[in-house]
Formats: C-alpha cells, structure tokens, sequence
C-alpha cells in the first residue's frame, strides 16, 4: 500500500483537502463550505476524501495544515506539520509552477500576494481587514443585482464598456452600483466594472509597492472568475495563469510540507467520529494576559495555544473540570 500525505487547509469560507503520492501525484481531493464551522467542515471533508483514498489504495502516513483554524484542526488530525498560509500557498504553487515570479490570491474573505525570486518567496502582503477586495465583495454585489456570482465571469467578459464602479469600500461600491444601474449602465458592463473594481483594490492595497514580475499565478477562489482573471491581465499589461487546482493550492501546499517535513505518525479516519470541541479561556497567570484555546476530543485536553508563557497550559487543563491530558 503506498504512503500519501494528507493536506488540509480551512479557511472562513471554503474547506480543503488533498492527498498526495510520493510522486507528488494527487490520489483524492475535496472542496467544501466552512459554514462558519471548521470542525463540522472537516468531519465531512474526511467523508469524502475516505473512499477516494480508499480507491487509490493510499495510506495516509503525515497530515499538514494551513489556513486560518490551522492549529485547531492541526490539533483535529494529530497533524504532523502545522503551516501558515504564506508558506503553504507558496509551496503549493511552486510545485506546479517553478517559474513563478508573482503569487495573486483572493479568498473568500482575505486575499495575498507572494513575492517569489529563484524559486524562493522572499516578500508576502494580506488584506483581512476590509471585504472589498475578496470574493465576499462580489457576492454581496450578485446578490444586489440578483445574479448568481457564477455568471459574473462570462457575463463580465461580454461587455463592451465596463462601468466605472468606487470599488474601495464595499458600502460606497453599492452605493455607486446602484447609481449607474438607474441611470442605465447595461448590467454586463456594471459587472465587469466590479471586476475591475476588485483588482484595483487588490493592487493599491495588497499590491501596494510590489515589483509584479512574470510569470503571474492567480489563485484562490476568486480566480474561478474569469472576469477578474481579464481584469488583471489587462491591469498588469502580461498574461496572467490560473491554475486547474488553483483553489486547493494551500492544502496542495500543505501536503508537500507533511512530505518534506519527513515527521510521520498514524492518521485514522475515525477522527471525523470524535467528539471534538474548542474553548476559550482568559489565562490570568501573569500580566501577559492571554486568550487561550484550549482543543479537547473526548473530554480530554488535546493541545493549548495562545500562550506566551508555560503557565497557559498548565492553567487551561486544571480549568477544564474533569477533563486530562492526552
């Protein structure tokens, strides 16, 4: 039976998972809705990554996560390699395209930029603070326009004038939508306005002072859009390449770290039965002051992090009555 490596990445929209060979071939993967559920999206994520794995006769030996619940669900899977975001999609992306000199990724509600010299990324961007430059800015607009978001790639594409549309502020960019739908603006064209919108965001905050070099990768969910991915190539002046796995990128990249990490340790699909919980707790054990999570499986404390001082652990097991330590 050959080994495989299980990537996980779970972000606050979408859910995602590979696994791959020695060869780096993927053998099963799966993409899902968070649902402002982590574990719940993991449990059904491993309902439909079982039987693929099953069919390729893989057995997963090394689990890596990524995204922004990468501790909790690291703790989730007893995961041998615990990334960030920055680290995973640039493995990811490198895997498939070692040329790459330019990183574009928009999520759902974050977005990023690689900077990437010689196969190494040497200087990274995010944007989590405002939604008008992620995939929650278009479907806040589709939903005002009555359109599914999914049409907004084709649609965009047949417009003869994209409208100008204020697109640095979600709350103005509606404003403004409305604005040119009543005097008239066809609504192909608004749309490929908001996707202009979208990447004139993206590149005077996330890509603010970037040298863009080519090759350019596009990825995250947003790149499914076509409209975007012609919004950008025209704002760059270069062709720009979506990659078919471009939205599991970060659990691609996730698997190759588990792989190359050389860490192994046994994975049971079984997890996704468990009982599994979080909570929050305020240390108070010095002045640090901090926030703690603390993971259980069964009534017995996993793993806890947040703390900056070995008190924190310590604490958030003697707070969890009549739980232990694994």
């Amino acid at each position: 039976m050959p080994e495989a490596y299980l990537g996980v990445d779970v972000g606050s929209i979408s859910t995602k998972a590979v696994v791959i060979d020695d060869a780096g071939e993927m053998l099963a993967s799966s993409y899902l809705w968070t649902e402002g559920n982590p574990v719940g999206a993991v449990r059904r994520l491993l309902a439909e990554i079982e039987p693929q794995a099953a069919g390729a006769g893989a057995r997963i030996v090394s689990v890596g996560t990524t995204g922004s619940a990468r501790e909790l669900i690291g703790a989730m899977l007893g995961a041998q390699t615990v990334k960030n975001e920055i680290t995973a999609h640039a493995m990811g992306t490198l895997s498939l395209h070692p040329e790459v000199a330019t990183i574009l990724e928009i999520g759902g509600q974050d977005s990023k930029i690689i900077i990437v010299r010689g196969g190494v990324p040497v200087d990274y961007a995010m944007n989590t603070l405002c939604a008008a430059g992620t995939g929650a800015f278009l479907s806040a607009q589709a939903r005002r326009l009555n359109i599914p978001v999914e049409e907004f790639g084709p649609r965009a594409l047949r417009a003869t004038k994209p409208t100008r549309i204020a697109g640095r502020c979600t709350v103005f960019a509606e404003s403004d939508l409305v604005h040119k739908a009543q005097i008239g603006h066809p609504v192909d064209d608004i749309i490929a306005g908001l996707c202009a919108a979208i990447v004139q965001n993206y590149l005077n905050n996330v890509g603010k002072g970037k040298e863009l070099r080519t090759p350019v990768v596009f990825q995250g969910g947003v790149s499914k859009n076509a409209g975007v991915v012609k919004a950008f190539s025209d704002a760059l002046g270069c062709d720009v390449q979506v990659d078919e796995f471009g939205h599991l990128m970060g659990a691609i990249g996730a698997a190759l770290l588990a792989q190359r990490s050389g860490l192994r340790g046994a994975f049971d699909f079984a997890a996704k039965e468990q009982d599994f919980e979080t909570r929050g707790l305020d240390c108070g054990g010095c002045a640090n002051q901090c926030e703690l999570i603390v993971a259980l499986r069964d009534q017995r404390v996993m793993d806890v992090w947040g703390n900056r001082c070995e008190r924190g652990p310590e604490r958030a097991k003697a707070s969890c009555a009549g739980c232990a330590p694994v």
